[in-house]
């Protein structure tokens, strides 16, 4: 879907209109969007009468590498790990607000690339981009707000998870931080997990459809399995033990692990930004075969926590950006 058009020059010999102009011109809609970009503001249809909103910055050096991906990974990329928080809520994703800084002497393909890739994951959740703004700046900084609409559902946060349900999920973990592995190495392949870690493909359409098998609780997997299921055992006041046998891990991912010297499990367990839609349900629920049931809701023993196969994990992982992220980088 990628459309490469050439932009000539820079973004301060374009101007702040003319780039506005040539983002907004490669954009698409969808039925929800009543007002698009060019008003003072957009108008987004919202039935259900409630509104779903999320918001997440990346910053260059700190969320993304221009050696590593592209403007339009970035866009794919930025664009999906909103739109899963959104769709984490049961919620269908209808619309993208976008926040740009750039510096004046950046090509001007970069963000009309970016944007590109936005406008294509977009399409992928069925949404659109529909306003934002640009500002000059000394570091690439994209903030993204993304919209949903719940559609006469109760919203499944995570403070509902119960004794006895099931926990499971469905999506790629660990592939990611996988990608992020061999990237750091100085590789490019296999490919597969580096494009895991350019572009994740969240399960959009598992989000509305495991609120209506009846979740409990449910998060996507961003900054790890441990640490995300960490959030649904506090929230809910319960423990989550894992099992780790029942974990699919990949051949290739197992191959990586012993090339660089790194247990896969650790990827898969505290690896973020592949998100992954995890998910708790009651014990009789018939789940579709996308989804993997790998542990169960216990009484909290003390604490809420999450233990693996009885166990606390003790490996460090979980991406806190404050504290610095799981793979020692930038990511």
């Amino acid at each position: 879907m990628e459309r490469w058009t050439s932009v000539k020059g820079t973004v301060g010999e374009l101007g702040e209109f003319g780039l506005i102009r040539e983002l907004t011109s490669r954009l698409t809609t969808t039925p929800a969007v009543r007002i698009g970009p060019g008003d003072d503001a957009a108008v987004v249809a919202a039935p259900d009468r409630r509104v779903v909103a999320s918001t997440d910055i990346l910053l260059e050096g700190r969320h993304f590498r221009r050696d590593w991906s592209t403007a339009y990974d970035v866009g794919r990329k930025a664009a999906a790990q909103n739109l899963a928080d959104i769709a984490a809520m049961g919620a269908v994703p209808t619309a993208l607000l976008l926040g740009l800084v750039v510096p004046a002497e950046l090509p001007a393909t970069w963000p009309t690339e970016l944007m590109d890739g936005l406008r294509d994951e977009c399409q992928v959740a069925g949404a659109a981009v529909v306003g934002g703004d640009v500002v000059r700046g000394d570091t690439i900084t994209v903030s993204i707000t993304a919209l949903g609409d719940l559609r006469n559902h109760e919203p499944v946060t995570r403070g509902g998870a119960q004794p006895g349900d099931v926990v499971a999920y469905t999506g790629w973990l660990g592939w990611s931080a996988a990608g992020y592995a061999v990237l750091s190495r100085g590789f490019r392949s296999p490919r597969a997990f580096v494009e895991a870690h350019r572009r994740p493909e969240p399960p959009y359409h598992a989000g509305p459809a495991a609120a209506g098998l009846g979740a409990t609780a449910m998060c996507d997997v961003s900054d790890g399995l441990i640490a995300d299921l960490r959030h649904i055992a506090e929230a809910s006041k319960v423990r989550i033990d894992l099992r780790s046998g029942a974990i699919d891990i990949p051949t290739q991912m197992n191959d990586i692990g012993q090339a660089v010297g790194v247990d896969p499990l650790q990827w898969v367990l505290t690896g973020g930004e592949d998100h992954a839609i995890v998910a708790t349900f009651p014990p009789d629920v018939k789940l579709p075969a996308r989804w993997k049931v790998i542990g169960e809701v216990l009484n909290p023993s003390a604490l809420p926590q999450v233990t693996v196969d009885g166990a606390p994990w003790h490996a460090a992982g979980g991406w806190d950006h404050f504290g610095g992220g799981p793979y020692g980088g930038v990511e």
